[in-house]
């Protein structure tokens, strides 16, 4: 092999730049109050003040609200009898949550019919990576792709989304922002401190409402009056750790992939009653529903879970949770709602007063394949044994093939055919 032995030669052939990140962040507009209006037509469809989560007596809380509700202070998370105040006029409706997770899968299958990477980073949120994709897309402009794909989703789908586009995952969120709603907003490269200096600190993600007040306290409003701050400083106010990231995520540093293979952290399911319940026997029967749920989706994803959290909103609007975690993973109905109702007699037992919220959650999550098994008639962990989970995975199957209400434990069915109103229920 012959050796070049000057490397400023003309005939040395250099390695090529890498090329431009091209990350763009699809969102769902409204998402919710549009699977809503697409699910009724003729009643949410035509309500132009809508409030998804909750119901019309004002119990629960808002998932989301149309952009006309919005006008008038409707947020998410907020006690639907609070948004009912603020806009008397509007419509509740609870959230179709089968449609939600069916139409947000449309969305992904026609994303990945348009970009070679695309990673759902929540049920209405997309990252696509179109990095070196200009010659596939005929040379058109970042924009122009953004645009096309935006009206090809809403022609697949009939869900209208917004764009954001730039150089990294972190420029793109922020970008979204401005292309709300039904829009596109790209940030060229080159350009992204331009842009991140006209930014509020508090629109930067990670940096919430304390973070904020404290930096404000400091005279620190704008990325703007942030951005000459020695990283000493930050990390002298803040701590070595939370500093140094603060420094970074005020310059947008984000080294951060679209990785379609990202696992996701956690599956939960939360239910506000029509009325307080203050029966052990009937919280513990709306808790085996839920966990049963969340299992069920935890193992359509192939996962196990290390961690049970349950979630009480007391009638006074406490909220008060406890987790527990397992030597090793679950899956199981059984094993998940065995954790979940010891949790559930601890809260109990520390404050016995009507729940108006309860929930359920799985972290610490692991792939299927990646965790040991156990024999026939291992002993079991957690309560559980591979014969429970052979047997959650059958009903799962069954479900699948007759409906989710074709297989359901005794006790559910028992007391779903039941004559009586339980405690503190209204039919």
């Amino acid at each position: 092999m012959m050796a070049i032995s000057n490397p400023t030669r003309a005939d040395v052939i250099l390695p090529e730049s890498a090329p431009v990140k091209r990350i763009l962040l699809v969102d769902c507009d409204a998402f919710f109050v549009q699977v809503a209006r697409l699910e009724d037509p003729e009643g949410a469809g035509k309500a132009p003040l809508l409030i998804v989560g909750g119901s019309p007596t004002g119990r629960g809380v808002v998932t989301s609200a149309s952009y006309e509700a919005r006008a008038y202070g409707v947020r998410s998370a907020m006690p639907t009898a609070h948004a009912l105040r603020l806009c008397p006029d509007a419509t509740v409706v609870g959230v179709p949550r089968s449609a939600v997770s069916a139409r947000s899968q449309s969305v992904k299958e026609a994303l990945m019919d348009l970009s070679p990477v695309v990673q759902a980073a929540s049920v209405d949120e997309f990252y696509l990576d179109l990095t070196g994709t200009e010659r596939l897309f005929q040379n058109e402009s970042f924009a122009e792709t953004a645009w096309r794909i935006r009206e090809t989703v809403l022609e697949r789908t009939k869900v209208s989304v917004s764009l954001g586009g730039g150089t990294r995952r972190v420029i793109a969120k922020l970008a979204t922002n401005f292309a709300k709603p039904a829009g596109v907003h790209i940030v060229p490269a080159g350009e992204e401190e331009a842009f991140l200096r006209g930014l509020d600190l508090a629109d930067l993600p990670g940096i919430g409402p304390s973070l904020a007040a404290a930096l404000e306290k400091r005279g620190l409003v704008r990325v703007e009056d942030a951005y000459a701050v020695q990283i000493e400083w930050l990390q002298r106010w803040f701590g070595e750790r939370r500093g140094a990231w603060l420094y970074r995520r005020i310059r947008g540093v984000d080294s951060s992939e679209v990785d379609p293979r990202e696992r996701r952290k956690s599956i939960s399911s939360e239910r506000t009653f029509f009325a307080d319940i203050d029966d052990d026997e009937e919280l513990e029967r709306r808790l085996m529903r839920q966990a049963g749920s969340v299992a069920r989706t935890m193992r359509q994803q192939s996962f196990r879970a290390k961690t049970v959290t349950v979630k009480l909103r007391d009638h006074d609007f406490k909220t008060r949770q406890h987790s527990r975690t397992v030597p090793e993973p679950i899956e199981s109905d059984h094993a998940i709602y065995g954790v979940a109702k010891t949790l559930l007699a601890e809260l109990r037992r520390k404050r016995r007063v009507p729940a108006r919220l309860l929930g359920v959650g799985l972290t610490g999550l692991v792939a299927s394949s990646a965790t040991s098994q156990l024999g026939l008639f291992a002993e079991p962990v957690a309560g559980e044994t591979e014969r429970e989970r052979t047997v959650s995975r059958t009903v799962d199957e069954l479900r699948n093939r007759f409906g989710r209400e074709a297989v359901m434990p005794g006790r559910l069915v028992e007391d779903d055919h039941a004559p009586r109103v339980p405690k503190g229920d209204a039919k």
